[in-house]
């Protein structure tokens, strides 16, 4: 992996870089679709390449309970398995382990568990999803931390960023050396700025080739959250790629690339989508709702996507009121499209050192007209 940090907005901390992987290259700051299992929710990989998206996520965890890893080696990879030729970041499955399992036992050993899906008993070791993710074949893989909702004691959270970070020099120590992929770290402490300084600074003394920042919405207030994000991505390294995980509403991400993020990942394009919510350039559109019923304008008239050039409101509104199949996979197919494009913007804004004037007028436009 490598990592180019080509440009540094001059009047904040946003910046362009660009990422080589084997499986191609990525301009930063970027977003990630995530398809947990293999899948972005009822979008094609086609359709993914076609809105310009440079990598996808996907989940250790789900895809260790199902399919299971035999069968994607059996298929040659996790590219092959799901017939995606770009790069794939898998995160570790840590935080679904945390939120989804029937029962958990957290010990320095790892993370015992019963499978949301059949119950059925596993352990899960940081040496062990490290192998998991390694014969998968994704291109960046995570290490396993343990993640703390909001609010959680100090000590707890101590705790827990003492066993991510022993966790994480072992995931490092079991890594299996490759130019095909890139093993990151991510940076525990919940909200206490003291246990986030010093894991940053212990991270980078294990030392990997990217960051992630976890631990974040889940559950704090907007500014202490921001707040966390604005000590992190100054905390980590300058040359090395940052990683934001699990954000992705509009107005977090924008601040996220003002504090100099490079890499964002959300289920929020296609969870939105699925209920009927679309994201546009002047805010967000309940398509289900009543005023829809005659407008025949596209759902964004600055939006190039297949959704937009093609239908109306008013036939998009219909679908979701008929219980049709399409509805949900066109404003998915809308919502994937707009996220990649706002990076898009972002990218240009950067590079013109005007980033903080863009965020301004987007956020202006998209906050006064949401309906």
């Amino acid at each position: 992996m490598l990592f180019e940090l080509l440009h540094q907005d001059k009047n904040s901390k946003a910046r362009l870089g660009k990422l080589s992987l084997a499986h191609g290259q990525i301009d930063t700051p970027c977003f990630m679709p995530v398809g947990t299992q293999g899948t972005v929710k009822t979008i094609s990989q086609k359709e993914l390449s076609d809105c310009g998206a440079q990598i996808i996520l996907s989940n250790a965890y789900h895809l260790f309970l199902r399919p299971g890893k035999e069968i994607i080696k059996k298929a040659g990879g996790l590219h092959d398995f799901i017939s995606w030729e770009k790069p794939i970041l898998t995160d570790s499955g840590g935080y679904q382990i945390f939120s989804l399992a029937l029962f958990r036992k957290v010990s320095d050993k790892g993370v015992e568990f019963q499978s949301h899906l059949d119950g059925t008993k596993h352990l899960l070791t940081p040496e062990a999803v490290v192998s998991l993710q390694q014969d998968l074949g994704a291109d960046i893989i995570m290490t396993l931390d343990e993640c703390l909702h909001y609010p959680c004691g100090m000590d707890q959270a101590k705790a827990a960023m003492e066993r991510t970070l022993d966790w994480a020099a072992r995931s490092k120590k079991s890594f299996v050396a490759s130019d095909n992929q890139a093993l990151f770290g991510i940076l525990q402490g919940a909200t206490y700025e003291h246990l986030r300084k010093e894991c940053a600074k212990r991270l980078a003394e294990i030392d990997f080739p990217g960051y992630a920042i976890g631990g974040v919405s889940v559950g704090e207030p907007k500014d202490l959250m921001y707040n966390i994000i604005r000590l992190c991505a100054a905390l980590l390294p300058l040359n090395k790629p940052r990683y934001l995980m699990g954000v992705g509403l509009v107005q977090d991400i924008l601040e996220g690339i003002e504090c100099g993020i490079d890499m964002f990942d959300c289920v929020v394009p296609t969870r939105y989508g699925r209920n009927g919510t679309a994201f546009t350039s002047e805010g967000k559109l309940v398509i289900k709702n009543s005023p829809f019923i005659e407008d025949f304008s596209p759902l964004d008239k600055n939006c190039n996507c297949y959704t937009c050039k093609n239908y109306s409101r008013a036939y998009l509104r219909h679908l979701f009121n008929a219980n049709e199949y399409l509805a949900p996979r066109l404003i998915s197919l809308h919502n994937i499209y707009f996220f990649l494009e706002l990076m898009r913007n972002a990218r240009e804004a950067i590079a013109q050192d005007r980033f903080l004037e863009f965020k301004k007028e987007f956020l202006t436009a998209y906050n006064n007209n949401s309906a």
